[in-house]
């Protein structure tokens, strides 16, 4: 038997259990050792944090504190800019009394339009005049269709109107005794006049709220002079929506506040031939109706059992008008005094040849009916000054981009903007008062206003009403020199506070300089985020304060010749761009 072959030798030299035990130890030191410097780390990070957090903390206290210590100077001086509100009130009201006097003296028969009982009693006397003279239809109609009896607020001049604004120096003692010396009917001069009534109640009302604060009750007392209107008020409740919706039941029944009609009203309808006339001789005789044209019953009513074909009707739709959908189609019904879309069927809408074609089983008198939400939220919107006592309201929808000018105390719509076209020129470059402008936008079916319903049917960008009318009171005061814009951020702001752009604006080809600026009604700050940061923050921008107003907040940045032009705006300018940012809500509807 040979010898034994010796095993091979593995190549790897075995480690002593006390060296193994030394690596472990050394492993473990090390890893405490890296604990130890990751905790310290972490407690220099927290030491690093706390010591950051106590500085802004105290730097956020003392903006505050020096806040409060200006506040009562700063909100007289706003109220002095806010005087303008009042006296652009004071004008309208002298402006409509002197209407009314003018209306009286003419002694011309018509009514007064805004006296409900004149109306009433001049449509019984037209409607018991047997006359039918076809002159005089035709006059008495022009009568009716002419709401000149009160005169139209015209365009001034800039420099008359910055002197108006001047005009309000005087001492509220000196005003008071010439309110008692003068006749209270308005003057030609008084009707520039910027109110002197509200001199002595302004300084009785801005004594009792200088010193307002957050409470309920002083910002109740702030409403005595600028209260907040009851369309930015908050919406109903859900009891109370409930209860005004219960009458609607009927999914054929027209909802009005969310359809209006567009294009006007069509009746239609089949007349019975009147009479013939009969030669006999040399006399023509035809049979004398009393009643006047007849129409025809459709289906007969004779005939109950019978089958009648329906009534097939093209309609060529007005130019005048936008459809931005398909219309919808609805009769009026008289028994139930409302809008239906049952009996209405087979529509056809031809959007290049501007036509609708629908059967319907009887002849109706039908409207061509739009969501009036269409442009519903706004995807932005922009206001820029474009000279003295003059600004644009670009208001950017899904369908349409619209320019409004403002000047004076008067708007003009600049364009409509559909698809890249212009559209609707007949109603652009005529200056109106912002309530017939906006009568003159819906009729043509471009709604940009919400109503007191509309954020049942709008995904709405809620905002506290105070906030709300607040920012656009101090927008409006500052306008004459400050463009402001949309920004993303607002959605982001919570209820309780506004964002937009800002930029000082002092001639219309300047390139604009944005910056983000949060309000909630008592207190601005500017923003140290942009349109373009990742995340939304409320940390100021370096080297800026918290002021009570925006008008102050943006005095800290502002030119002397932007916070003159502010302070130089006309009040019925200020006026003009006030209505306009309250009808169209750009900071909720966007």
């Amino acid at each position: 038997m040979g010898p034994k072959k010796k095993k091979k030798s593995s190549g790897k030299k075995k480690v002593s259990k006390a060296e193994q035990l030394r690596l472990q130890k050394e492993e473990e030191e090390r890893r405490l050792k890296e604990e130890e410097e990751a905790q310290f780390q972490a407690q220099q990070e927290e030491a690093a944090r706390l010591e950051k957090e106590r500085i802004e903390q105290e730097q956020m206290e003392k903006l505050e504190a020096k806040d409060q210590e200006r506040r009562e100077s700063e909100l007289a001086e706003l109220h002095s800019l806010e005087q303008k509100f009042l006296s652009a009130q004071q004008w309208k009201t002298d402006y409509r009394a002197y209407g009314k006097w003018e209306h009286y003296l003419s002694c011309d028969g018509s009514p007064d339009p805004t006296v409900l009982q004149e109306i009433n009693t001049f449509m019984s006397l037209w409607r018991d005049d047997q006359n039918e003279d076809v002159q005089l239809v035709m006059e008495k109609g022009a009568q009716v269709l002419n709401c000149q009896s009160v005169p139209r607020l015209e365009v001034f001049d800039s420099k008359e109107l910055t002197q108006h604004s001047k005009d309000n120096v005087e001492e509220p003692e000196e005003e008071e005794k010439k309110a008692r010396e003068e006749p209270s009917m308005p003057t030609e001069e008084e009707m520039c006049s910027d109110g002197r009534k509200s001199a002595v109640s302004f300084k009785e009302n801005c004594n009792s709220i200088a010193d307002i604060n957050e409470t309920e009750e002083e910002i109740e007392k702030k409403s005595e002079i600028l209260d907040i209107p009851s369309q930015v008020q908050h919406p109903l409740t859900q009891e109370e929506m409930n209860e005004k919706e219960a009458a609607i039941t009927d999914e054929n029944i027209v909802d009005l506040q969310q359809f209006v009609p567009v294009g006007g009203v069509y009746h239609i309808d089949a007349l019975q031939l009147p009479p013939q006339v009969k030669q006999i001789k040399d006399w023509s005789m035809v049979e004398v109706l009393d009643v006047g044209l007849q129409a025809y019953p459709y289906p007969p009513e004779e005939a109950e059992d019978a089958t009648y074909p329906p009534i097939q009707i093209t309609l060529r739709l007005s130019d005048n008008v936008m459809y931005f959908e398909d219309p919808v189609i609805a009769r009026w019904d008289p028994a139930g005094q409302q809008w239906r879309t049952d009996g209405i069927s087979n529509v056809t809408y031809e959007r290049q040849a501007k036509s609708i074609t629908f059967e319907m089983r009887a002849f109706y008198t039908i409207a061509l009916l739009q969501d009036a939400h269409l442009n519903m939220p706004y995807q932005a919107w922009e206001l820029q000054p474009t000279g003295m006592d003059e600004a644009l309201l670009i208001v950017t929808t899904v369908f349409a981009t619209i320019q409004i000018q403002m000047k004076g105390n008067q708007c003009m719509l600049s364009s409509v903007v559909v698809e890249e076209k212009d559209v609707l020129s007949y109603v652009t470059g005529k200056w109106l008062s912002p309530v017939d402008l906006r009568a003159v936008l819906k009729k043509a079916g471009v709604n940009i206003f919400p109503g007191a319903y509309s954020h049942k049917y709008v995904s709405v960008n809620k905002k506290a009403p105070l906030a709300e009318v607040r920012a656009y009171q101090q927008m409006a005061l500052v306008a004459s020199a400050f463009a402001f814009a949309w920004s993303k951020w607002n959605l982001e702001a919570g209820q309780e506070q506004v964002v937009f752009k800002v930029s000082e604006h002092l001639k219309a080809d300047s390139v604009k300089d944005w910056s983000l600026y949060m309000f909630n009604g008592q207190k601005a700050q500017k923003l140290k985020i942009t349109e373009t940061s990742e995340a939304f923050s409320e940390e100021l921008e370096e080297d800026s304060e918290f002021h009570s107003t925006l008008y102050h907040m943006l005095k800290d940045f502002a030119s002397k010749e932007a916070i003159d032009k502010v302070e130089t705006a006309n009040f019925l300018f200020i006026d003009v761009v006030y209505q306009l940012l309250l009808a169209t809500r750009v900071l909720t509807y966007s």
